[in-house]
């Protein structure tokens, strides 16, 4: 016997309340066979689910937008970093800075190997030991490090501020948006799972063929087993050869 399958995605649930909520435009409620309880429910969440399945697609797509600007930001700043200490370290072999001058920016006065960048944690921290260690120096009279310049680093410090706080709003703002959905989602299986019902219980005096038939106007669909689907086909092929 075909059994009943709710629907389990976002366009299956809202083709069955929009069928749903077009026999409860369509008839009145003496013919209509589900409850006006249920057509109630499915008028109050149809636009709420909507719009719901609107903000999700959208969010995802800003998201994934800023994702692509905050990652260029990302890796432009870590760039940066990386060749002020690069100069940093050449002019100390070529004997234009003294060995200790990595110590203003919290570096070993040996370490000659670049700091690890592959956070964000660990560009903005590197970001504002480059920045406060020049500053530091220049306060003591000191020439600047150049090419790039701490200004410089500092501009592309401030543009990967930025990305990174409109990407983490935009991935805030598609979390909720995803929490949101699914409790929509949640609210729309138990609404068709309950009108359904009610649709089944108002024929369940019919055959189960024509039970099957009423009810899948109403959007309720029906799903034959593989046994019974070659078996349906073997009754058929029999009524053909022998009627």
């Amino acid at each position: 016997m075909p059994y009943r399958r709710l629907p389990n995605t976002d366009s299956a649930r809202l083709k069955a309340l929009r069928v749903a909520l077009e026999k409860g435009k369509n008839l009145p409620p003496f013919k209509l066979s589900y409850s006006q309880k249920s057509l109630q429910l499915v008028r109050a969440l149809l636009p709420g689910y909507e719009n719901a399945l609107t903000e999700h697609k959208t969010s995802y797509q800003l998201q994934l937008e800023k994702s692509k600007e905050f990652n260029k930001s990302m890796k432009k700043v870590r760039l940066y970093i990386s060749h002020f200490i690069q100069v940093i370290n050449m002019a100390i072999i070529r004997g234009e800075l003294p060995q200790n001058t990595r110590n203003y920016f919290r570096l070993e006065a040996d370490e000659k190997k670049l700091p690890a960048l592959n956070s964000e944690e660990e560009i903005l921290d590197w970001s504002n030991k480059l920045i406060s260690g020049e500053q530091s120096r220049r306060m003591k009279g000191l020439s600047p490090i150049t090419n790039p310049t701490i200004a410089i680093v500092n501009i592309q410090y401030d543009k990967f501020i930025e990305a990174s706080v409109n990407f983490q709003s935009l991935k805030k703002r598609h979390h909720r948006a995803q929490e949101n959905l699914n409790a929509r989602r949640a609210e729309a299986d138990s609404i068709i799972q309950q009108l359904w019902n009610e649709v089944e219980e108002k024929y369940s005096d019919l055959p189960e063929n024509l039970k099957r038939e009423k009810a899948s106007d109403y959007g309720i669909t029906y799903v034959f087993r593989k046994n019974e689907i070659s078996n349906s086909g073997l009754l058929n092929m029999a009524q053909i050869s022998f009627g």
